[in-house]
């Protein structure tokens, strides 16, 4: 029977710390803090980022769940301590603000402090979700499987469309390079004028980022139950990012306007066989997914980030208690995240996408694990 991966966080924007714990993991993963740190820095990263990010350098405390750099195989706990840990000093907005949880969480436990719902609101929660992330991540390379997401659109400019193609080898420095996390070097600097040109209107911007997953095997999740969809799961997941508004995985939305003849996949014989046996498809318009499950082609992902709702020039709302119409508090923020989103989003599909694998091979060890992995590559390429 496979592990359970589960995660959870707590703590607030500006409050001591963020906490991360995740549950699941196997015994005998070697876990680099180093590379928790890499990611948490790349999140962090963008041009169009707010004073937030000059003031935090996210790094992560482990605080139980590992030894002599190896996981015991119960909760990994960890913190992320904050430098702007000022949430009993900071003024209490006298407005909910439109496009973020204000009001309606005001409603639902029925504050008038703004404040007690914008600090666990705030996407600062985010960082965790990355660190926990980072760590799903490094079990997921264990098997030679890749998680990679870059942005493909910022404020209506759009990198070319075969980006991640035309990048092959060189994707990773090529987002390493770029102030926008995409793959596309001309495009960025007419991001970096569209930033620039909504930084001037005291505005904000929202895009797409795409993420892909290379080196999965077939089957992971079910058709057994809704539940169990993994289309259903990644899709629940990137939505739980605050202000993603949408998800499609491979040719998506533009596969209702596509006759099922030029959508479907044909599956044909593989000579010789490729890591999944001897059948292969000739396109991968489903972007990796069937039935639920994995097909054993590259996941392909897309997600749509609305603007962020803290802009300068305000959104008009109500104060609390005259009821009066007027302009929305501005908190400090950016002129837009989606760079930083796409970080966030691979956290997410890591996530998810361990916990299918561990569903399907795992055991209580690393070693377990990789038999359960090993026996089923056996065993498809003999179907």
């Amino acid at each position: 029977m496979g592990r359970t991966l589960s995660w959870s966080t707590a703590g607030e924007s500006h409050g001591k710390a963020l906490v991360g714990i995740l549950e699941g993991m196997p015994a005998g993963l070697e876990l680099s803090v180093e590379r928790v740190d890499l990611e948490l820095a790349r999140r962090q990263r963008g041009y169009g980022r707010g004073g937030r990010m000059k003031i935090e350098t996210d790094r992560i405390e482990l605080l139980g769940g590992t030894k002599t750099g190896l996981t015991l195989g119960g909760p990994i706990a960890f913190q992320i301590v904050n430098k702007d840990a000022v949430i009993e000093k900071l003024p209490v907005p006298t407005n909910p603000r439109p496009g973020h949880a204000d009001l309606a969480g005001c409603q639902k436990f029925g504050h008038r402090d703004v404040r007690a719902i914008l600090e666990r609101a705030s996407a600062r929660e985010t960082a965790a979700r990355v660190a926990l992330g980072a760590m799903a991540r490094q079990l997921l390379e264990a098997f030679g499987i890749e998680v990679f997401a870059h942005t493909i659109e910022l404020g209506g400019v759009a990198v070319r469309a075969d980006a991640f193609e035309a990048a092959g080898g060189r994707r990773s420095e090529l987002r390493d390079k770029s102030n926008f996390l995409s793959l596309d070097p001309e495009a960025d600097a007419r991001m970096r004028e569209r930033v620039d040109r909504a930084r001037d209107e005291r505005d904000s911007l929202g895009g797409l980022f795409e993420i892909r997953a290379l080196g999965l095997p077939p089957g992971l999740g079910s058709f057994t139950s809704g539940a169990e969809r993994l289309t259903a799961r990644l899709g629940g997941a990137l939505l739980s990012i605050p202000a993603m508004k949408g998800v499609e995985f491979g040719l998506g939305f533009e596969s209702a306007r596509t006759p099922g003849s030029r959508f479907h996949d044909p599956i044909v014989p593989l000579d010789p066989p490729g890591p999944w046996g001897r059948f292969g498809r000739t396109s991968n318009r489903a972007g990796g997914l069937e039935g639920g499950m994995t097909s054993g082609e590259e996941l392909v992902c897309r997600v749509a980030m609305k603007p962020i709702p803290s802009l300068k020039k305000g959104v008009p709302t109500v104060d609390f208690e005259s009821g009066e119409s007027v302009r929305a508090t501005y908190q400090r923020s950016d002129v837009t995240s989606v760079p930083a989103a796409g970080v966030v989003g691979e956290a997410m599909v890591c996530l998810t996408l361990t916990a299918a694998f561990l569903e399907k091979f795992g055991g209580d060890s690393l070693a377990e694990v990789r038999e359960g992995f090993e026996a089923f590559t056996r065993r498809i390429r003999a179907l």
